[in-house]
This record gives C-alpha cells, sequence and structure tokens, in this order.
C-alpha cells in the first residue's frame, strides 16, 4: 500500500473511533460483571417473578 492512498485521520474520524472504542469496552465490562455475578450466584434460588413484578410495581 503506498502513502498516496492511505488519509491522514481527521479530529471528527478519530472521535468517532473513540467512541466506538470506548462502547466496545463499556460493552467488555458488562460482560465481565454480568459472568461474575453469574458466578456468584450460581446455585442460588432466583427471585420468583411475581416478587419482581410487585417489588417494581409491574401489576
Amino acid at each position: 500500500m503506498s502513502n498516496a492512498t492511505l488519509e491522514k485521520p481527521t479530529l471528527e474520524s478519530l472521535a468517532v473511533e473513540v467512541r466506538r472504542l470506548r462502547e466496545r469496552l463499556e460493552d467488555m465490562e458488562d460482560l465481565m460483571e454480568l459472568r461474575a455475578a453469574v458466578e456468584r450466584n450460581a446455585g442460588k434460588p432466583g427471585t420468583p417473578w411475581e416478587q419482581v413484578k410487585a417489588e417494581m410495581e409491574l401489576d
């Protein structure tokens, strides 16, 4: 690839890339937290749906 085909990144394109990378990092952190929670709660009984609905006033 020659230098003529490479475009110099703009501030806007770099900002878009940083936003995209930040979102991916946040998604990965969320996944790590979810996996840790699943591991911590392995074998524990869940909360019945009726109780959750009542606590969240979903009825």
